[in-house]
Order: C-alpha cells, then sequence, then structure tokens
C-alpha cells in the first residue's frame, strides 16, 4: 500500500471518491511528474546539436511536470473540496500529459528517456480520464468553494 492510498485512508472526513482510485491517480500523476522532469533533463544533456530539435520536447516535459505535480496536491486536499475547480485541474493534466506524450513520441525511436516518458504520460492520462466523470457536481454536499475557517490564536 502507498503512502498515498494509507494518507486517503487515514482521513477524518468522508472522501467523495474512491480511495482506490484515488491514490492511484495521485501515485501516476507524481510519477509522471518525476518522468518529465527527468526526460527534460536527458534532453538537455543530449549532444549539442541535437537541442535545437529537443526544444519543444523539453519545454513540453517541464510544462507537464508543473500541471502533473499541481494537479496532485489539488487531488490530495479534501478540505473545502470543490468538484468544479477540481475537475478543471483535472483536464488541464490530462490535455499536458496529452501534449508531453505525444511530444515524446516523437523522440521515442531516437531517445529511451522520451519513450519512457511518453509511456508514463499516456498511462497518467488514462488514470486521469477515468477520474473524470466522478468528478461532476452531484448536488450532494459543497459545489462552492468554502469561505476559508478563522485563523486560529491570531
Amino acid at each position: 500500500m502507498t503512502y498515498t492510498a494509507q494518507m486517503l485512508d487515514t482521513y477524518p472526513a468522508e472522501i467523495n471518491l474512491e480511495h482506490d482510485r484515488l491514490s492511484h491517480v495521485i501515485d501516476a500523476l507524481t510519477s509522471c511528474t518525476q518522468a518529465c522532469t527527468a526526460c527534460a533533463d536527458a534532453c538537455l544533456s543530449e549532444p549539442a546539436d541535437e537541442l535545437p530539435r529537443l526544444a519543444r520536447c523539453i519545454r513540453d516535459n517541464l510544462d507537464c511536470a508543473d500541471i502533473c505535480a499541481a494537479t496532485a496536491a489539488v487531488l490530495s486536499r479534501h478540505t473545502g473540496y470543490d468538484a468544479r475547480l477540481t475537475k478543471a485541474q483535472v483536464e488541464a493534466a490530462i490535455q499536458a500529459v496529452k501534449t508531453c506524450g505525444d511530444s515524446c513520441a516523437e523522440h521515442s525511436d531516437q531517445h529511451a528517456h522520451c519513450r519512457l516518458c511518453a509511456q508514463s504520460c499516456n498511462e497518467t492520462g488514462r488514470a486521469l480520464e477515468g477520474l473524470v466523470p466522478l468528478l461532476e457536481p452531484s448536488g450532494k454536499g459543497a459545489q462552492q468553494p468554502h469561505q476559508a475557517a478563522p485563523q486560529q490564536g491570531m
């Protein structure tokens, strides 16, 4: 059992998403963040004459890594949950992994790191797409952001 799954299981309030699916998506996003960051760095380590051809791939890797990290963080927070905001973030991540996966796939025959990154992006995209239908506001519970609780001891 991953730490993500354990943290979801110890959450003191109700989480309106299936814990196994949610933890799988968060773990996939975290893994994709690492793969994209490592791929960008590996691209930068390729011979200098290849860098112009890899520039878009590097940019897509870095954008995808940042978006996946932010999405994993949003999916890890449940207090004051807003289904519309979460769904928008997940949809942004789906686009990011699609763009990055396609970009890396263009170089996958020449660079093993791009092949692995494309694979990670594709797997993460499938996990995210499976989560989207579960993020529809249900009419039950909060759909609007909650007002922040006042700070204690001020």
